[in-house]
């Protein structure tokens, strides 16, 4: 019995994928939580076959915890799903550890290949992704500043680029106001950028706000 669990905040979300799931698996067993936090505890607490992960949740980030769940458990495949082009976020959770990445458009398209493919210990590559891949092999390549940038900066740098304050950023992440601080300053310099306002601008000229 294949035993899956739904991370999204969104309850008709989780309730669509459950039902698409259990059409072609009637007999697994589904769970499903509401943020990171409860997915860190559930993947703690019991075993697991997949782990279907929004990126965007209340509090602790998809990434944040997908990076924690590699930590827990290694070889638990977790696939990756977000509202947000594959295109902007694709490799940055591949290298991260996930097993694939499903936009929310093509999901309920997608969701059934996605679960066999990393059944089989293979990683879900779609065709955008894999020329995505091939692309970042090349010398010639140059990394747009948003790629330079670590996981947790890039989590801080989504959060201030949405009007977030550092106060607010600090509660979300569990992280202090100068620990904050400190990673908006290495992402000012990272990106070459002095106001939040052109964190802003960049985030939503490349759609990942």
């Amino acid at each position: 019995m294949i035993k899956i669990l739904i991370a999204d905040d969104h309850a008709v979300v989780r309730k669509g994928l459950k039902q698409i799931l259990l059409e072609e698996y009637p007999s697994a067993k589904i769970g499903e939580v509401a943020d990171a936090e409860t997915l860190l505890a559930e993947v703690i607490k019991n075993e697991w076959n997949i782990v279907i992960c929004d990126m965007n949740m209340p509090g602790r980030s998809g990434l944040d915890a997908l990076t924690q769940i590699k930590q827990l458990a290694p070889q638990l495949p977790v696939l990756i799903m977000s509202m947000y082009p594959e295109d902007q976020y694709a490799l940055r959770v591949l290298k991260a550890g996930a097993s694939g990445y499903l936009g929310k458009d093509n999901i309920h398209d997608d969701i059934i290949k996605a679960v066999q493919t990393v059944q089989l210990g293979k990683k879900y590559i779609t065709p955008t992704i894999a020329e995505k891949l091939a692309n970042a092999l090349g010398e010639d390549i140059t990394a747009l500043p948003h790629e330079n940038l670590s996981d947790r900066e890039f989590d801080v740098f989504k959060l201030l680029a949405a009007g977030k304050a550092v106060s607010d950023i600090a509660s979300q992440l569990s992280l202090s106001a100068t620990t904050v601080s400190t990673y908006r300053s290495r992402i000012m310099e990272k990106m070459n950028m002095r106001t939040n306002a052109e964190l802003t601008r960049y985030a939503l000229e490349k759609s990942l706000i």
